[in-house]
């Protein structure tokens, strides 16, 4: 079996991350598999990049120019909003026709066009899409941030100026979705349990095939000796050390600010953990906050490399991860299988992955004084120890490369069994 794996980036975010781990699971569990991307960025000989620099950027400039006219030539989310009109026909290349199976990611910012996507469908080769957010459920948003109008069809749009109209750009492009998928099946496939339930959920998306299977963890992110971390890193031995990490810190919907009041209520509360206190920040924009924070902070800047974030994971006593909107964030899964708790507010699938006062710690949702007492909680009051041995072996027992290429295989079986049937 032959599967050719589609994703804009093949490292940038957590997709590209995701998706190069499945490759790897399915390689190793006898499964060939490929992966095509925009943005290649390695040497990998199981990656290939598209060609053609000035047609990569074209699709990806026309795209943000038709987004930024319906903004009404304003910034506010022109990188939110997703309408896949130009992108790259990928249905001539020599690796999309020696594939079996065609397992699309995520494909946004000028990598395919719903055109390019229904051109793969009239193939008639078997398609599986691994959705990391909302995007293939709604019209243009990938949070819907509360928001239900998918489960009918996209309408006034709130990303859109004036919220949009009974036509507006979500609308339309709802309208291209459904004719694109009326020309054939998708085997989609969540993320979380979470998602799965979101997308069965949407109107758009009736009669799909929609399941779950989590994202693997590579076997890198293993418990480790925190001293020698710290030591590598450059971080104080004698700090119990929060951790934090996204690739924009700035990002609003990262929920950096809940962090920063919640430390502040502990410096109120706790005077003492002033002094005994730090918060390791990663991602871009680190400076920007710092200043904020009640505790001494340590700005690593982005980091790229998986040996060096596990050794970081391992550096840290907790992960704090305040999302407004998560999918089954790749980053907490990598602290748990490192020994570390983890906090995050209760949604999308967090408390899939977080066992509450077993292995971490669910806030609830947007309350800073229960991520407060969460963290106190890790720090002050739990058998640290049990949670930390609790939260590796979460991992060990879900999340393992092999338990998920296994998963996959059987969906790209009943794929292929399906379309022999059709024939």
């Amino acid at each position: 079996m032959k599967v050719l794996i589609v994703n804009t980036s093949e490292q940038a975010g957590g997709a590209a991350v995701a998706a190069n781990r499945l490759m790897d699971a399915l390689n190793n569990h006898g499964v060939k598999a490929k992966m095509l991307v925009r943005d290649k960025e390695t040497n990998d000989i199981c990656v290939v990049g598209l060609k053609g620099s000035i047609g990569k950027k074209w699709h990806f400039l026309w795209e943000r120019l038709v987004i930024f006219l319906h903004l009404h030539f304003k910034r506010n989310h022109l990188f939110e909003l997703d309408i896949a009109n130009s992108g790259t026909d990928i249905t001539k290349l020599r690796e999309f026709k020696e594939a079996d199976i065609i397992h699309l990611h995520w494909i946004n910012q000028g990598m395919l066009s719903l055109k390019g996507i229904h051109k793969i469908l009239q193939s008639g080769k078997p398609v599986v899409w691994t959705m990391h957010d909302i995007w293939p459920a709604t019209g243009i948003c990938h949070l819907t941030l509360g928001c239900s109008a998918y489960r009918n069809i996209c309408r006034h749009c709130k990303y859109l100026p004036g919220k949009g109209n009974e036509n507006d750009l979500a609308t339309k492009i709802w309208k291209r979705k459904s004719l694109m998928l009326s020309q054939g099946n998708i085997t989609f496939v969540a993320c979380s349990k979470w998602l799965e339930q979101e997308a069965k959920s949407s109107a758009l998306l009736c009669g799909q095939s929609i399941t779950s299977i989590p994202n693997p963890i590579e076997s890198v992110f293993t418990p480790g000796d925190k001293t020698k971390a710290r030591m590598a890193e450059g971080l104080p031995a004698d700090k119990q050390l929060l951790l934090f990490v996204c690739q924009r810190v700035t990002n609003p919907n990262k929920g950096m600010s809940y962090l920063i009041e919640a430390c502040q209520q502990l410096a109120e509360q706790r005077p003492e953990m002033k002094e005994k206190t730090g918060v390791v920040i990663l991602g871009g924009h680190a400076e920007e906050v710092a200043d904020q924070l009640p505790f001494e902070t340590y700005p690593l800047g982005y980091v790229s490399d998986q040996q060096r974030m596990a050794r970081i994971y391992q550096a840290s006593d907790i992960f704090v991860l305040p999302s407004l909107s998560e999918n089954l964030p790749n980053t907490i899964m990598e602290a748990m299988a490192c020994g570390v708790p983890c906090i995050g507010f209760r949604v999308g699938g967090i408390p899939e992955e977080i066992d509450h006062q077993r292995n971490g710690f669910v806030a609830e949702y947007k309350s800073a004084e229960d991520l407060a007492h969460g963290i106190d909680w890790i720090l002050h009051q739990a058998d640290y120890k049990a949670l930390s041995e609790a939260a590796a072996s979460k991992v060990r027992h879900n999340y393992t490369g092999q338990q998920i290429a296994l998963q996959y295989t059987e969906v790209y079986q009943q794929a292929l069994a399906q379309k022999h049937f059709k024939l």
